[in-house]
């Protein structure tokens, strides 16, 4: 904007109004720009929990191909317990500190476990599984079984 004095001259400049418009503009869009940024967050940890849970479900598979049966565990258990580590590098955890992947028997005839439950607690999901215990501080709202 162009401003000039008594004397006619010229200055060249923003007023006060101009920039507190500009500045509020900018707030605005970086707000709305944090709030899109946190919901991309949540649904990648999301992600790599499915991620996760598909990983200890192979190498349950690989398990039970080599011992005909699945770890035995009447009631749910944290999944980082399994005595699988020959089938996986290691039992992967939570992105979240205080969420546990939940593992439980499903299916027991006799010791042997035939099938199983895995569980997490999705950020993004809603409602309520049963696995037999709690997913850590959240409750369990994600399963996938043995194939």
């Amino acid at each position: 904007m162009i401003l000039y004095n008594s004397k006619r001259k010229c200055f060249k400049g923003f007023t006060l109004i101009e920039l507190l418009v500009v500045i509020s503009i900018i707030g605005i869009l970086i707000s709305l720009s944090l709030f899109g940024i946190q919901n991309s967050r949540k649904s990648a940890r999301d992600a790599k929990r499915k991620s996760d849970l598909e990983s200890i479900r192979s190498a349950l598979e690989m398990y039970k191909a080599d011992n005909g049966k699945y770890p035995s565990t009447s009631t749910g258990m944290n999944a980082s317990f399994l005595s699988i580590s020959n089938y996986i590098s290691s039992i992967p955890t939570d992105p979240i500190s205080g969420r546990i992947y939940v593992y439980r028997c499903t299916n027991v005839s006799g010791s042997n476990c035939l099938a199983y439950d895995l569980c997490a607690a999705l950020e993004t999901g809603s409602g309520s599984i049963s696995c037999g215990i709690s997913c850590g501080t959240s409750s369990c709202n994600y399963k996938t079984t043995n194939p």
